[in-house]
């Protein structure tokens, strides 16, 4: 709860202090600015938690704090014998929020479901280029594009999507924040409008909260969605002051400025736990952070090349001087407590005098290269700019000139994705379902080259691995393949894995009913501050 006037007023903008002083608000300090409104064509965690579990539901969602799936704006489903048929009975009764800028007349149905999955499905629908530079990256980084044979509306309350072939995760797949469901008329009205680009503006959902204001990196306000269908949230207002640094956030949160903050500095946590006005949430991150090179670009198109820069980094130093022991190093695409993680494979020996051997081997010689480095604390990697300043030290031990580039953060997650992107970058995943396809399928499978498959890379092998692994439900069989996908990774080292961290979640005494989610995800619905 905002305690001063003159910081509630700031950040509330224009609420009074008495206002502030009777109203529940409650303030989480922000690590970085949403890419927009539009979850569907976004990737980031921090645009699904702005948006994705604040404004939106979807058809199913994950169990608070686990990865189980449960029902959500579909009440029940039923899955054919063959797998390949799934059945969606819609929750009767739900409403799409009121705002300034839209008052439904109907509640939810089958035409927004049908909706929102066709304008990703689609190429000809006419919302399928809304907007410039709209592409629908998760959708089609899963494959759902082919996937899909077909999505019908059975009834008013019923939606039946009908698949190519079987598909494992599928239900976990349309619990991630892409597969949010949106207003088919609000839609309507804003395409009568002309001004289609609003809806990544202006959302409209059914989620907990609805949309106030936004002041780009400074602010997003949210009034509680007193129509929600689920439990009703606990405060009034939600305030996400957007904080980049890690320290401010630090600051702002001893002041009493905000009630929670995400991704503290390593160096802050032991202080952060012997503060009596604080406890620390903490969990085993299932997450990765990478150097991704461009696979496409000579000389890392070659793999001997690329596993020659891997044994130059001292991936250790950057676990230390990063986390201070709050990360492991990584020596695989998969987090090591995700099932099917193969611990039998060897790890990049940190060798500089084997890395300039074996350059000078490939015929490499006086190499420049650009590293990317992220301007924003992320679980999987709370300090970029200084990973990439001792991976440059690493590279120069081994005669290789590298140069630090950064972007502001929206603009770096869209120039990552550039197949023409010059250098390797920093970057990294949570898991949104606790699927291992969601590492491997997402991130390196052919289909999401252009996308986020950073480093481009479509190798055969690998990609019939995965596919073939996402057929079966057979757990068993689905780790043989994708221990065996993760040797296929290791040979060709489109990466150099960096680490796994812990998830580390501040808030202040008071706070009530946070519970800490696996897959990262910050949610507020049931969250609240006693006096």
């Amino acid at each position: 709860m905002i305690r001063s006037c003159f910081l509630s007023i700031s950040l509330i903008g224009v609420m009074s202090c008495a206002t502030v002083a009777d109203a529940k608000v409650f303030v989480y300090c922000s690590e970085a600015s949403p890419s927009g409104f539009d979850p569907a064509i976004a990737t980031s965690g921090t645009t699904y938690d702005a948006v994705g579990h604040t404004i939106y539901n979807r058809l199913v969602e994950f169990k608070k704090g686990t990865t189980e799936v449960v029902p959500a704006l579909a009440e029940s489903y039923d899955i054919s014998d063959d797998g390949l048929q799934y059945t969606f009975h819609l929750r009767p009764g739900v409403k799409f929020q009121t705002t300034d800028y839209f008052t439904p007349t109907r509640e939810f149905n089958a035409d927004d479901v049908m909706f929102s999955f066709e304008r990703q499905w689609k190429k000809d629908h006419p919302w399928h280029q809304y907007a410039e530079n709209v592409s629908w990256g998760y959708f089609e980084d899963l494959g759902l594009n082919e996937l899909i044979e077909s999505i019908d509306k059975v009834d008013d309350m019923t939606v039946r999507f009908k698949l190519n072939r079987k598909e494992a995760p599928f239900l976990a797949d349309i619990a991630i924040p892409f597969a949010s469901i949106v207003s088919k008329e609000y839609a309507d009205q804003l395409d009568a409008k002309g001004n289609k680009a609003q809806l990544s503006q202006l959302p409209v959902g059914t989620g907990p909260f609805s949309y106030v204001e936004y002041q780009p990196d400074t602010v997003i306000r949210y009034d509680a969605n007193i129509d929600y269908w689920g439990e009703k949230p606990k405060v009034e207002n939600l305030v996400f002051a957007i904080t980049t640094d890690a320290s401010t956030r630090y600051q702002k949160l001893q002041a009493g400025e905000c009630d929670l903050m995400s991704y503290p500095n390593a160096a802050d946590v032991s202080a952060m736990k012997a503060d009596p006005n604080l406890k620390v949430s903490e969990l085993p991150g299932l997450n990765i952070a990478f150097l991704a090179y461009n696979t496409t670009q000579p000389p890392f198109d070659k793999a001997d090349v690329r596993r020659a820069l891997n044994m130059a980094i001292n991936k250790q130093a950057i676990v230390d001087a990063v986390f201070q022991g709050a990360a492991k190093v990584a020596k695989n695409p998969l987090p090591p407590d995700m099932w099917s993680y193969n611990d039998a494979i060897e790890d990049d020996k940190y060798d500089p005098d084997a890395a300039k051997a074996a350059l000078e081997t490939a015929g490499v010689k006086d190499l420049s290269m650009n590293i990317w480095a992220m301007p924003v604390s992320r679980p999987y990697m709370l300090n970029a700019r200084r990973a990439a300043e001792l991976i440059q030290s690493d590279l120069a031990r081994i005669g290789v000139t590298a140069n630090i580039v950064t972007y502001e953060w929206a603009e770096y997650l869209q120039r990552s994705k550039d197949k023409n992107r010059d250098g390797a970058i920093i970057l990294g995943w949570t898991g949104d379902n606790g699927d291992p396809d969601n590492f491997l399928g997402a991130m390196l499978s052919c289909s999401a080259v252009g996308s986020s498959n950073w480093a481009q890379w479509c190798d055969k092998e690998f990609d019939e691995l995965v596919i073939k692994a996402k057929e079966t439900t057979d757990q068993a069989e689905r780790t043989r393949l994708y221990e065996q996908a993760q040797v296929v990774f290791k040979r060709e080292a489109p990466w150099a894995t960096l680490d796994h961290s812990l998830t580390v979640v501040v808030m202040r005494k008071n706070v009530q009913g946070f519970v800490q989610s696996p897959l990262g995800a910050l949610q507020f619905d049931g969250v609240e501050t006693s006096d």
